[in-house]
């Protein structure tokens, strides 16, 4: 079992207030600032809860493909993947895309997309969104 922690400071109120992404255990990045306005459209070069659990469900998902493409005996060459996560005031989160295109030698493209399914449905990070988050995944071979 692995535990990930990260430390945040806030200054301010809600909407124009602004925090810091000040650590991650790991050290692999910090200081990041962090703000409302970032969460609702306007970046301003701050980045959102969401812009970093798109960046989770991204990584986590192409690990859970390659696994299973591995298992099956077609390891892939690469996999480019992208995650859209929508967040909506006063809703929350409410959707997760993943775009994946593969270089895969040996696999069928219903192979490739039945794969792409499973992982969707059973990398951690989809495991922590079911039943909140609306998950779809846009799967293609590479021509």
């Amino acid at each position: 079992m692995a535990t990930k922690q990260a430390r945040v400071s806030w200054k301010g109120d809600l909407e124009s207030g602004e925090g810091t992404i000040e650590q991650v255990g790991s050290g692999a990045f910090g200081p990041l600032a962090v703000s409302w306005p970032a969460r609702t459209g306007d970046e301003s070069g701050m980045t959102s809860p969401e812009e970093l659990i798109a960046a989770a469900h991204a990584s986590c998902f192409s690990m859970a493909f390659s696994a299973r493409l591995g298992k099956a005996g077609t390891p892939p060459e690469r996999l480019e993947v992208s995650a859209k996560v929508t967040f909506a005031p006063g809703t929350g989160i409410t959707t997760s895309e993943l775009d994946v295109t593969g270089v895969v030698p040996g696999i069928s493209e219903e192979d490739f997309l039945a794969m792409a399914e499973d992982a969707k449905e059973n990398c951690p990070v989809s495991g922590a969104m079911k039943g909140n988050v609306q998950i779809v995944v846009k799967a293609r071979l590479a021509s």
